[in-house]
């Protein structure tokens, strides 16, 4: 079986380890990967885990697990994504589609994620961040223009 996080690799190698606790995910890609088969999934546990408690507010397993369970998940798609495992902040720009009601609704994110005694944990997210400008650097480091480096994903 594929993965949920549509990036074409089998669940087993891909998300699974780190849902299952095997290994911590080494960058804040892998771990938005696995944050979003957690919501698809409805575990709750590991969302709440790898969410940092400075912004997770009062919110709950179970209300964490449900949220997933009740949303008909459909893709995601990262926009950019920057941080390596030497790193202690990184950041991923992505897209999620679900359905609601009945209507297909964007959930866009520009993520921020950090890095204590060795896991990375999502901190918080800017929604519908500003548009990257074509000749602006690209967010990722890479020291390229966006329109030659993240924008052609």
């Amino acid at each position: 079986m594929r993965c949920h996080c549509h990036s074409q690799q089998p669940f087993e190698y891909c998300c699974n380890p780190y849902l299952q606790g095997v290994s911590p995910a080494p960058t804040p890609l892998t771990l938005m990967r696995s944050r979003y088969t957690a919501f698809v999934l409805g575990l709750g546990d590991y969302l709440l885990q790898s969410w940092h408690p400075e912004t997770r507010g009062v919110l709950t397993v179970d209300e964490l697990a449900q949220t997933g369970r009740d949303t008909d998940w459909l893709d995601l798609t990262i926009v950019f994504a920057r941080g390596m495992p030497v790193d202690e902040e990184g950041a991923v720009e992505f897209k999620v589609r679900y359905r609601e009601n009945n209507r297909v609704v964007t959930l866009h994110e520009r993520s921020r994620f950090v890095q204590e005694q060795g896991r990375w944990m999502y901190h918080s997210g800017q929604l519908n961040p500003p548009k990257i400008g074509a000749n602006q650097s690209c967010p990722c480091d890479s020291g390229k223009k966006y329109k030659q480096c993240c924008a052609k994903l």
